[in-house]
């Protein structure tokens, strides 16, 4: 996890060079010695390279005295560290071996931490090697190494010619991976006269910026007294250079951020509470204390202010050192939408070059590179060669809307229907949710989401199903009917998903004649004229992480498409793949087929897309939440061309009339466009090969495996825990069921209980979790590393097991 780092006593700044041989140390020493009468001053170099007795945390005990210093890593050649470390003569003056990114952080907050003293403010200074994007010792760039501790940064620009370019490349660098510039230092230069420039640069900015005269020139290596006279003259330099007060405005700079930053946290939750409307939350009861103040946040992991646990802290005078912001993992990937890690740099380039080249440009009758290219890109990546139309909305809501107002069209123009005149429905799932919009709430039967909604009237017929989980060691397969058989049970999830052994079975005779039927029934009999059939694949999210049996929602396609007649067409049905083609005719069926994939699409469930379990195409699937990676809003609704068509005619008032002021925003097309060549790339290369060899068993006629970033065991484990109903995994998903004398649902008080254990965690780590009902569900990323999802599943397992 990565560690957080703040301190309320402790005034720790990271200090980063615009370039290499720029002054940061002797800029350091002149800090730490204008820093000594505010108190304790420390002074930690992680990583140096070069001679021991050139070292920087040497300098600073020279010239500096008083100061605590320690260097974590010192390497003999004088080259970048991660050259350096990695030579056969390295040493280091800790562990004799290169550190990974993880090990150096955590060597730095453990150090921070020992600074901290409970009642005496101080300072620190950490000082980087080279420039901001020089490598650490695995080659990671600094400027995304040291990201996760996120300390404010005091910036030494570069005096030289050239270093205005330098200096401000460095600073938006450092801006764009979230960290806060406190002061910008550098020497003066009157040929140069950077210092003027970027005064003025920065001053726009409100960050104040000091030039300190240079060093004085080293004598003449020549002679015999060079390295005593040399001494001496530095000596001079940094006695009269803090004597003369420049740094004065620097050491208050540090101090008002500092304590402005501690006011801001201190305030958000009081502040939030009177101002903001939450959504999903009944604010009766809702105290200030109950909201999350989060700092930022970085890979997997929120930094949350801890105050209540600072106040027991610090009232008790015991561990008051620690920080006050904690390590917290995102177990709901934010509402979903994270793939890629927050604060993800490359995404965050993506977005400034779009906003740098387009800003946001109109786009009816236009066409930009960003939307272009993720409407190929999508298109190309589905394996649905019936999709060839895009059409972008901003979330998974609206873009469901745009679903659902084409599949109706294309139902009532080829059936004759008049949808003002009579009611139009759809088919579904019980406990689907397609959004919060007025016009998909109604695509889902009553429940707490809609059906206090005034306008909600629920036009649709929604089938009970068929329930995949482990239960006691075994994937057992519930039925809600006695219609559809009897409770069935399997070794591994391949066989559940093994659909071409399933197709013919017992389950599956009885799950097309009871939708065959069902349907038949509500046409003929009752009259009911259905538009539509919309599913989430696989996996119905809101509705409480409702894992379908998938056969059930293979057979409830197979029977729309198979089966015409059933809705008025009068054709006869033509022999079908099992996707749903026909022999040169990609036409529609009996309905036109709606995947809402917004949150079981691209790579969520381990697959680029949900569809594919089933190996159905639709006509039209929705795509958001993972599109952009977790960085902006914005939703895809694809369509077949034969959707496409029914909206063309002479007549304005017949096209598809509905958009937003920001459709297809360059922003997030360009960012979508990256992010799905990511996902693509990671699959590519095997980065869940580990995942997938924990998962993997072998079926009869199957080869691809179904896979999830949580252990197998950990699954099988919690099956057995007594208070657990049931169980699974898929892809980045985990939910745990528990048991619910009620009868669960999502007004279910069952999992709050485990909820608010995780969220309390320790003093160092928590996790952050959503519940549905009596459903407690985690989330990872795509990035997560294993050693992280680990130590969480241990986490569960004590509290379960």
């Amino acid at each position: 996890m990565p560690p957080a780092a703040l301190w309320r006593t402790l005034r720790a700044h990271q200090v980063y060079g615009a370039n290499t041989d720029v002054g940061k140390t002797i800029v350091s020493t002149l800090l730490c010695k204008a820093l000594q009468p505010q108190g304790p001053v420390s002074f930690l170099k992680p990583v140096s390279t070069g001679p021991l007795d050139e070292a920087d945390d040497r300098h600073i005990q020279r010239y500096a005295p008083h100061t605590r210093t320690q260097c974590l890593y010192q390497f003999d050649e004088p080259v970048s560290p991660h050259i350096a470390a990695h030579q056969p003569s390295q040493r280091t003056t800790s562990v004799p071996s290169v550190p990974s990114d993880r090990q150096l952080l955590d060597a730095i907050h453990q150090t921070l931490t020992s600074w901290a003293h409970p009642h005496q403010p101080a300072h620190a200074l950490v000082e980087t090697a080279g420039g901001v994007h020089s490598p650490g010792p695995n080659g990671t760039s600094q400027a995304d190494l040291y990201r996760p501790l996120r300390l404010p940064i005091i910036l030494i620009a570069d005096a030289r010619l050239g270093g205005i370019s330098a200096s401000i490349a460095a600073y938006e660098s450092l801006q764009l991976r979230g960290y806060d510039v406190h002061s910008v230092l550098l020497f003066r230069d009157d040929y140069y006269q950077n210092h003027g420039y970027l005064h003025a640069y920065f001053a726009k900015k409100a960050i104040p910026l000091v030039a300190v005269p240079p060093p004085p020139p080293r004598p003449d290596p020549t002679d015999p007294d060079a390295a005593r006279r040399d001494v001496e003259a530095m000596r001079r330099y940094y006695e009269h250079t803090v004597r003369e007060g420049r740094l004065g405005s620097v050491v208050e700079a540090l101090e008002r951020k500092h304590v402005e930053r501690w006011e801001r946290l201190e305030a958000m939750a009081e502040k939030a509470h009177a101002m903001i409307w939450y959504p999903f939350t009944q604010h009766r009861g809702v105290a200030a204390q109950d909201i999350n103040v989060i700092d930022s946040a970085c890979g997997d992991y929120f930094q949350s202010y801890q105050r209540d646990t600072l106040e027991v802290r610090e009232a008790a005078s015991a561990s008051a050192s620690a920080s006050a912001l904690r390590a917290t993992f995102d177990g709901s990937a934010s509402w979903w939408t994270q793939g890629l890690g927050h604060g993800n740099p490359d995404l965050a380039l993506s977005a400034a070059y779009a906003a740098g080249r387009y800003g946001h440009v109109m786009f009816p009758g236009n066409i930009h590179e960003p939307a272009l290219a993720l409407a190929e890109t999508l298109l190309q990546s589905q394996g649905n060669p019936r999709l060839q139309r895009v059409f972008y909305t901003d979330n998974g809501s609206t873009g469901m809307e745009v679903a659902v107002k084409m599949g109706l069209r294309a139902a009532c123009a080829r059936y004759g229907w008049d949808a003002s005149t009579e009611p139009i429905r759809i088919l579904g799932l019980k406990g689907s949710y397609h959004g919060d919009t007025i016009g998909v709430m109604d695509c889902s039967e009553p429940s707490t989401y809609n059906k206090k909604v005034e306008w909600y009237r629920g036009r649709g017929h929604w089938f009970d199903f068929p329930q995949v989980s482990m239960k006691e060691g075994k994937w057992t397969i519930s039925m809600p009917e006695t219609a559809l058989g009897a409770e069935l049970q399997y070794g591994s999830l391949s066989e559940v998903f093994d659909l071409e052994a399933r197709l013919h079975s017992e389950a599956g005779r009885r799950y097309r004649a009871y939708i065959h039927q069902t349907i038949q029934r509500l046409v003929q009999q009752e009259g009911v004229k259905f538009g539509a059939l919309i599913m989430e694949p696989i996996i119905l999210g809101a509705g409480g992480m409702l894992f379908c049996d998938p056969l059930f929602q293979r057979c409830l396609a197979d029977v729309v498409r198979q089966h015409p007649e059933l809705f008025g067409e009068q054709i006869a049905p033509q022999p079908s793949s099992p996707t749903g083609e026909t022999e040169g005719n990609r036409d529609w069926s009996g309905l036109p087929i709606i995947f809402d994939e917004v949150f079981t699409g691209l790579y969520r469930l381990g697959r680029r897309s949900a569809a594919s379990f089933l190996q159905v195409h639709p006509d039209i699937s929705v795509h958001a939440k993972l599109l952009t990676g977790g960085l902006v809003p914005l939703c895809t609704t694809l369509a077949s061309e034969e959707i496409f068509r029914a909206f063309l005619s002479a007549e304005k008032s017949d096209a598809l009339l509905h958009g937003h002021s920001y459709t297809a925003h360059a922003v997030g097309c360009q960012v979508a466009v990256d992010s799905l060549q990511t996902m693509m790339r990671m699959d590519h290369e095997g980065s869940w090969q580990e995942y997938q060899n924990d998962w993997t068993i072998p079926t009869p006629t199957t080869e691809t495996s179904v896979w999830s970033v949580w252990s197998h065991g950990l699954v099988r484990d919690l099956s057995h825990a007594a208070s657990v109903e049931g169980v699974f995994a898929l892809g980045t998903v985990l939910s745990i069921a528990l048991k619910d004398q009620q009868g669960g649902g999502y007004t279910s008080t069952a999992a709050q209980g485990l909820q608010q254990r995780l969220a309390a965690g320790s003093e160092q780590f928590a996790v952050h979790s959503r519940v549905l009902g009596n459903v407690l569900y985690l989330m990872s990323s795509l990035t997560s590393q294993p050693g992280s999802l680990r130590g969480i599943e241990e986490v569960l397992r004590g509290e379960l097991l």
